[in-house]
C-alpha cells in the first residue's frame, strides 16, 4: 500500500473512533451523574474511560515482550468496563433523563453495589494504569533491526581478519599394520605362493582399506607344478638356449614361475649343462 492509502486508511480510523466515543461518551456521562459526580465530572468521566483505552492501545503497538502484555490486558479490562457501563445505560431508562436515584444503577442491590463499585473505581485505575504505561513507553528502547545486524556483521568481520591465516590441523599419525593373510581352504593350502609383505610407513590420513578374504572367482586356476615337473618344463623351454642366456628372469617368464623357483633353476640348469644331468641330480 502506498503513502496515500495508507493516510486514507487512518483518517478513517480516526473518524470511526471519533464517532464511537460520541456515543460512548453519552453513557458514560450520565453514568457518571448517577454516582454522584458534579458537572465537569461528568463531561470529563468518558475521556477518564475511553481515554485510557486509547492510550492502552498506543503502549500496545510500541511496547515488546511482557510490556506489551501489560498494556493489552489494560485495554481488554477497560474495554470491557466501558462495555457494562454503556449496556446497563441502555438497560435503565431513568439515566436519560438524569431522573435516577443518586448511586442507583440497578434495582437488585448486589448488582448495583457491584455497578457503583465499578465506576468509581475506573477513575483510579485511569491515575495508576494510565501512569504506569507511560513510563514503560518513555523508558522503552526499541532495538533498530538494521544497526544491529550492521554492528553483527562487523563483528563477525573483524574477529575474523584477526585470525590471521588458519593454522592447519594436526596430521594424525598413521601407523602402519601388517596386512592379515586372507584364509585359504585346507585343499588349496598348497597353491598359494609366498608373497613378501614391506611395512611402508604411511603418510596419507586416509582410511585405509578393509582387507579381507580374497574370493575364489579371483584366485589362479592354474594347478600347482611340482619342483621335477618345473624342472622338466624348463628344461624343455631352454633347450635351445646358450649358456648365457639362462638367467633367472629369462626362466621365469618361460616357465612363468617365481623369482626364488626360478633362480634355483638357473642354478640347476647351468650346473646340468657343465657337469650333465645325472652328475647334477646326484
Amino acid at each position: 500500500m502506498n503513502r496515500f492509502g495508507k493516510g486514507l486508511l487512518v483518517a478513517a480510523l480516526v473518524v470511526v473512533v471519533a464517532m464511537a466515543f460520541r456515543v460512548s461518551w453519552n453513557a458514560l456521562r450520565d453514568v457518571a451523574s448517577a454516582t454522584g459526580a458534579d458537572g465537569t465530572a461528568a463531561l470529563l468521566y468518558p475521556f477518564v474511560v475511553d481515554g485510557l483505552m486509547a492510550l492502552a492501545l498506543v503502549a500496545t503497538l510500541v511496547l515488546t515482550d511482557e510490556a506489551r502484555r501489560f498494556a493489552l490486558r489494560v485495554l481488554a479490562a477497560y474495554t470491557l468496563a466501558s462495555l457494562v457501563l454503556n449496556y446497563v445505560h441502555g438497560l435503565v431508562p431513568e439515566l436519560h433523563g438524569q431522573m435516577a436515584d443518586w448511586g442507583r444503577l440497578a434495582d437488585w442491590d448486589p448488582a448495583n453495589w457491584a455497578l457503583v463499585l465499578l465506576a468509581t473505581s475506573l477513575p483510579v485505575g485511569s491515575i495508576y494504569f494510565g501512569s504506569d504505561l507511560v513510563a514503560k513507553v518513555l523508558h522503552h528502547r526499541p532495538v533498530d533491526t538494521a544497526n544491529a545486524e550492521k554492528a553483527t556483521e562487523t563483528t563477525v568481520n573483524r574477529s575474523t581478519s584477526d585470525l590471521g591465516e588458519s593454522t592447519p590441523a594436526p596430521a594424525v599419525p598413521v601407523v602402519a599394520r601388517p596386512a592379515l593373510p586372507a584364509p585359504a581352504p585346507v585343499d588349496l593350502v598348497k597353491r598359494v605362493e609366498p608373497v613378501q609383505v614391506r611395512a611402508v610407513a604411511a603418510e596419507s590420513t586416509r582410511p585405509r582399506a578393509a582387507t579381507g578374504r580374497v574370493p575364489d572367482a579371483a584366485r589362479s586356476t592354474r594347478p600347482v607344478r611340482t619342483a621335477d615337473e618345473l624342472l622338466d618344463e624348463a628344461r624343455t623351454a631352454t633347450v635351445d638356449w646358450p649358456v648365457g642366456d639362462l638367467t633367472a628372469e629369462g626362466i621365469r617368464k618361460a616357465v612363468h614361475t617365481s623369482a626364488a623357483k626360478a633362480r634355483v633353476l638357473r642354478e640347476t640348469l647351468r650346473a646340468e649343462r657343465t657337469t650333465g644331468p645325472d652328475e647334477a641330480v646326484a
